[in-house]
């Protein structure tokens, strides 16, 4: 075998350990500066490279960063799905497959539109490119924003902009300061240093700007209670009141703070199915002057299911009543968990795709704030909170908190519930706000407005997570003007790239000799 076929061999293989070196950038390893250098060897990788070729390398570092990054599903189609594990690993790499699909498109367009032009490859199409796909890969079939590469950056100096232009700004600092270290390196021209150099520094001073003002005139006293109720229990008839006993119980002993807040669906039934329970919690949480918020799932008179938020005691709407209750409906639900895509078809398969209560309904994009105890809370439901335009569209100027209640029991100690919250982390830092996350099994955590955890609790334990929380007043630049910055961008990336293009098909045109036909 040839030196030339084994660097041809080698070259595509050598992206799935790059991709995978991705993974340790996220939580819970936190090394921010491995998701650059993946993407350095990425597209060092993609130089004067075929189309085909491209797609191939850019196919293996999908599979490579999304083998391992979204490995956590398969727990929950293990544990929960009722598949035999032959078929389990099918639908993991049907899923990894799909994923790696968005850097094997990225790998083809990235030499197809900019073949022997390295400038526009690196430093202006190919962001487009890539941001263009993210997006795609966030909205298509309800979209999959995980592991978008700016979640890896909360510790970096590359997080100054998240305030500024959103979790895909850090996004796109990345791959503009990638492309230039490979311009540099490849093509042995010292200058595009500068780029990366500019961005961090850029970063760093943002970094230290307050967007914000903490408004440490009216901190919150806040109990969110960690249930620790296990999955394969939780909806059992026998533990609907011992679970209700023992968040009531860990509830009363935490009356004296502001707002108690329990998981999402903490209620193992459907809300009509406690109505006086309900009522009862609700007149003991107005006696000691608190708000207590639950996850509780609801059915209509028209049969359709909502995964709710709902508040009792000091809220809006006085006290309670099943018809006039202040709620939270889920709007963006989770595939095959809440919904299930071509339902017809799979349901029939396997289990896993027939889950109970599989069946949601949505409810709106944009939904009021909710009010507990005098303070407004902008309210994402587990998955909604990795989908940050639906975030920041639900902050207005008087909300104070973001909260998010989940259930990652369903993926056991895998790296999944770290990601999440890292991803909540981001939310809270995008628009300033503190971001009180409830959770059955962990992690349950106060984040303050900069994205930093400041108070936890262990993943597995029963207990109550206690803690002062400081509102802030105002709004980031992200949360006024969303992703329109970057839409310029991409606009003028666009123009200027035609712009020398055609500068460079001129100036080939006048260096052509000129034949003289009537010679």
């Amino acid at each position: 075998m040839t030196t030339n076929t084994l660097k041809k061999l080698g070259q595509p293989l050598l992206a799935v350990p790059a991709g995978a070196l991705a993974t340790l950038s996220f939580a819970p390893y936190h090394y921010w500066y491995l998701a650059p250098l993946s993407l350095f060897i990425f597209l060092y990788l993609l130089q004067n490279q075929s189309v085909k070729r491209s797609a191939l390398i850019g196919l293996l570092w999908g599979v490579g960063l999304f083998g391992t990054g979204i490995s956590w599903v398969h727990v929950s189609i293990a544990n929960f799905g009722g598949m035999p594990w032959i078929a389990g690993w099918g639908l993991m790499a049907l899923l990894i497959g799909y994923l790696a699909l968005y850097p094997a498109v990225f790998g083809a367009l990235f030499n197809k539109f900019n073949r022997s032009r390295p400038f526009h490859q690196l430093m202006l199409s190919g962001p487009v490119i890539w941001l263009i796909l993210d997006w795609i890969r966030g909205w298509l079939m309800t979209g999959f924003p995980w592991l978008w590469l700016g979640y890896s950056q909360i510790d970096s100096p590359y997080a100054g902009f998240a305030p500024i232009l959103g979790v895909e700004g850090i996004t796109l600092a990345i791959v503009i300061s990638c492309g230039a270290l490979v311009a540099a390196t490849y093509y042995r021209n010292w200058r595009p240093l500068l780029v990366p150099v500019f961005i961090l520094a850029l970063g760093l001073f943002a970094g230290q700007k307050q967007w914000v003002k903490p408004d440490t005139a009216n901190t919150v006293d806040v109990a969110m209670i960690q249930g620790n109720v296990p999955q394969e229990i939780k909806w059992l008839p026998s533990q609907r009141w011992p679970t209700l006993m023992k968040y009531t119980d860990l509830t009363r002993e935490n009356w004296g703070a502001d707002i108690i807040i329990w998981p999402e669906a903490a209620i193992p039934a459907l809300e009509t199915q406690v109505t006086t329970f309900l009522q009862n919690l609700d007149a003991a949480a107005r006696n000691n002057n608190s708000t207590v918020i639950t996850g509780v799932l609801d059915q209509n008179e028209d049969g359709e299911f909502y995964n709710n938020i709902l508040t009792l005691g000091v809220n809006a709407v006085g006290p309670y009543q099943y018809d006039q209750a202040e709620r939270y409906s889920k709007h963006h639900l989770l595939p095959f968990g809440e919904f299930v895509p071509f339902g017809d078809i799979l349901r029939p398969l396997a289990p896993f795709f027939n889950l109970p209560m599989s069946s949601f309904s949505r409810g709106d994009y944009i939904q009021p704030n909710l009010e507990a105890n005098g303070y407004s809370l902008a309210p994402a439901l587990c998955y909604e909170v990795a989908f940050s335009e639906q975030v920041r569209r639900n902050v207005n100027v008087d909300t104070e908190f973001l909260l998010t209640l989940s259930n990652d029991t369903w993926f056991g100690k895998s790296i999944g519930p770290f990601q999440h919250m890292e991803i909540a982390q981001m939310r809270s830092l995008e628009v300033g706000k503190p971001l009180l996350r409830a959770t059955n099994s962990g992690l349950t955590g106060i984040v303050d407005h900069k994205g930093k955890i400041i108070e936890q609790i262990p993943q597995f334990e029963t207990g109550v997570l206690r803690g002062e929380v400081v509102p802030t007043i105002g709004m980031t630049p992200f949360t006024t003007l969303g992703s329109w910055p970057l839409y310029i961008y991409m606009l003028w990336s666009v123009a200027l790239s035609w712009i020398l293009i055609r500068r460079q098909a001129g100036r080939f045109r006048d260096e052509q000799p000129q034949i003289n036909y009537h010679d």
